[in-house]
């Protein structure tokens, strides 16, 4: 028995990375995979045909999640095609590193924009269909900085800490609906992006953490599996920290 069989998954920013960790051990566990993309038409188009390859019915639609009337109109093509949708997972996010001194206001404003108001504009969005089917699961990408801060990253960290009390409250308010509201707040993750970082940098992060070693997509995308199936039913409101126990 395949956990999120014949359950209908919208994962934003699944080109690459962890969105993309995501919508392929999801399609392995029997959902159905709507994705959203910015601008990477052909790394879609290929994640589609992989992941049709694995027996599901899945779709990439271009759209921009910090935009808040294209998240509504995603949830209603969703629907359309899917005919239901029974997880949400808010993943789309972006960094522009700097010291609070240099940091412009124009690079603070959109790492908000894209990283927390998306979450707001897709989760409204979903939640009527969820409501009406008495039952979902909402999880959100906050991250281990969201937690703890970071010194050069008070945008991101803002924003990912801003996604955890969000969370907490979505949990409170539909919880009498059967619709559940989780956090994962990943930890030092390999993927694209930190595969620029020089060798020794990465050498000293896997050093500081008590397993040893950075995460994989799949390992963010085993504990997604876990929030977004039954095997979850009675949690909601919770933070789940997958960082090899960076924060323990």
């Amino acid at each position: 028995m395949k956990l999120l069989e014949n359950k209908t998954a919208i994962i934003t920013g699944a080109t690459r990375g962890i969105g993309k960790g995501i919508a392929e051990v999801f399609a392995k566990n029997g959902a159905n995979i709507a994705f959203t993309y910015s601008s990477s038409v052909e790394a879609a188009k290929a994640l589609e045909n992989e992941l049709i390859a694995l027996g599901v019915k899945a779709k990439g639609y271009q759209s921009n999640a910090a935009n808040y009337e294209a998240a509504q109109q995603l949830a209603d093509d969703v629907l359309k095609e899917f005919g239901t949708i029974d997880i949400l997972v808010n993943n789309a996010g972006i960094t522009k590193d700097n010291l609070l001194m240099r940091i412009s206001e124009e690079d603070f404003d959109k790492v908000l924009e894209v990283n927390l108001k998306s979450v707001f504009n897709l989760t409204k969005a979903v939640i009527r269909p969820m409501m009406k089917q008495r039952g979902g699961s909402i999880i959100n990408m906050s991250s281990v900085v969201g937690v703890k801060g970071n010194a050069g990253q008070s945008n991101y960290a803002a924003s990912k800490a801003g996604i955890l009390g969000f969370t907490k409250s979505i949990a409170l308010e539909l919880g009498s609906r059967n619709v559940r509201c989780n956090a994962i707040a990943p930890g030092f993750i390999e993927t694209e992006m930190t595969g620029v970082l020089p060798e020794e940098t990465v050498k000293m992060w896997r050093d500081a953490i008590p397993l040893k070693r950075g995460g994989t997509p799949e390992d963010v995308a085993n504990a997604c599996v876990f929030l977004a199936s039954d095997m979850s039913a009675y949690v909601t409101g919770q933070t789940l920290n997958v960082d090899g126990g960076m924060l323990t």
